[in-house]
């Protein structure tokens, strides 16, 4: 009940603050007030927001610490194949599994299931005029993307993910050492992805 109340308190501020000019110009407003709609949240793992910007590419940091979408076809991961799991490129926990990985033809890597449905929170995005999922790792808050309910069989899920919020393990490889812990930067080159905005195509990031 709280969530469908939160949801409508949510839908009706960006009514009234995106619509509500008699000129039919948008009202200059905060990003906060006309993005994600979420409440507080402390997440099991942080990191100083000094560490993560030496540790991350710009692009990473931009996508997984501001929100930010990196431009289509331009991630690392969009056309990848190789088997293994994908990781958060920031506290390194495990998101999807190759086998899940799809083509979705939209231009950032797509996946129709999560490794456990406890890797990925999820929350409500207005940004841009438009009402999206958002998702992030669900132990450090990393943004990752966003999810739409068109993806494949089983589950007609997908999430589309950017390239510059993952991290990659092949399957025949060792287990990598946490981030901070020495292997960071190894993390950081893996999920660099491509500068810009996003294209126009599908409903996107």
């Amino acid at each position: 009940m709280a969530v469908l109340l939160r949801r409508g308190l949510c839908l009706a501020l960006h009514r009234a603050l995106g619509h509500g000019s008699s000129s039919g110009r948008r009202p200059a407003l905060p990003a906060a007030l006309l993005g994600a709609c979420r409440t507080k949240k402390t997440w099991p793992v942080g990191f100083p927001q000094e560490e993560l910007r030496k540790r991350l590419t710009p692009m990473q940091f931009h996508v997984t610490q501001e929100r930010g979408t990196e431009s289509a076809f331009r991630g690392e991961f969009t056309d990848h194949k190789e088997d293994g799991t994908y990781t958060c490129v920031v506290c390194g926990s495990p998101l999807f599994q190759s086998a899940t990985k799809f083509d979705s033809g939209s231009g950032w890597p797509s996946f129709f299931d999560l490794v456990k449905e406890e890797s990925v929170s999820l929350s409500d995005d207005f940004s841009y005029g438009m009402h999206r999922v958002e998702t992030t790792c669900s132990q450090c808050g990393a943004h990752l993307g966003h999810l739409f309910d068109d993806g494949p069989r089983p589950t007609g899920k997908r999430y589309c993910i950017n390239s510059a919020s993952l991290a990659f393990q092949a399957q025949d490889a060792a287990s990598p050492a946490p981030p901070g812990a020495g292997a960071g930067a190894g993390a950081g080159a893996a999920g660099a992805g491509g500068g810009g905005s996003a294209s126009e195509g599908k409903t996107e990031l």
